[in-house]
């Protein structure tokens, strides 16, 4: 059940992906920002997914209300960042997959909303293999599975360019989630694929992420050698935070 195939297809376009461990959040933050600077400059080159996780960390939308935070952010120490994504305040941690894909929505089709719509097919996809019935909620971005929100979407996207992107809540420490309200909605729980399939890891989910990337998106994963360590010293940021 737990054993997706990536499709392979001779006309896909190549996508590269970065698949890394447990990252904190400013060091993915300025690798994207490089990654969709470099494609704005030289739109041929070609897409990429990054996997990996954050230690915990809160991150505020653009236009982020800090009413649905729970805690004065003058006071106390939860790391807190404003980005340039949409939607409202969120939280990351470990046990939680978190994908950045960076795509040229040229080679695909040039519409927000379809692209939101194959971000939550995607984690549909997952949520099927693993045997687990996901389901949207109309007027609502992201995926629930028995009305617990599972996962979250938020993007930012710059001359058909993306990043930011889904997090989808497998083995995570839901206490975190208690000091916000997630995504703004205060009438709907968060919930993870742990709840549902006890024992569930992280590393069993990211290759089925991959496969439904790979297949929802239409291209063929390139898996790259590049490590976090080696991005860090391109772009002089500290190799730990």
């Amino acid at each position: 059940m737990l054993s997706p195939i990536i499709p392979h297809n001779l006309n896909a376009q190549a996508c590269l992906l970065f698949d890394w461990g447990q990252v904190p959040y400013s060091q993915a933050w300025e690798i994207q920002q490089k990654l969709v600077q470099e494609r704005r400059e030289n739109p041929d080159l070609p897409d990429v997914l990054i996997l990996l996780e954050h230690p915990p960390v809160y991150t505020l939308g653009l236009g982020s209300k800090l009413e649905f935070l729970k805690f004065d952010p003058d006071r106390t120490q939860p790391e807190l960042h404003r980005v340039e994504r949409g939607g409202e305040v969120t939280y990351h941690c470990p046990g939680q997959l978190v994908g950045y894909p960076i795509l040229n929505l040229r080679r695909h089709l040039q519409d927000l909303h379809w692209y939101l719509r194959q971000l939550e097919e995607v984690l549909l996809g997952v949520l099927e293999v693993c045997g687990l019935k996901g389901s949207r909620v109309a007027g609502m971005t992201g995926v629930w599975v028995d009305g617990c929100k599972v996962g979250a979407i938020g993007i930012k996207v710059s001359r058909w360019i993306t990043m930011h992107g889904f997090a989808l809540n497998v083995c995570p420490d839901l206490a975190g989630f208690g000091q916000i309200v997630p995504c703004g909605i205060p009438d709907r729980p968060v919930g993870s694929l742990q709840q549902f399939i006890p024992g569930i890891e992280v590393d069993r989910v990211r290759a089925i992420v991959i496969a439904e990337f790979a297949r929802v998106f239409g291209v063929e994963i390139v898996r790259s050698s590049e490590s976090i360590d080696r991005w860090c010293v391109t772009l002089n940021i500290p190799a730990e935070s």
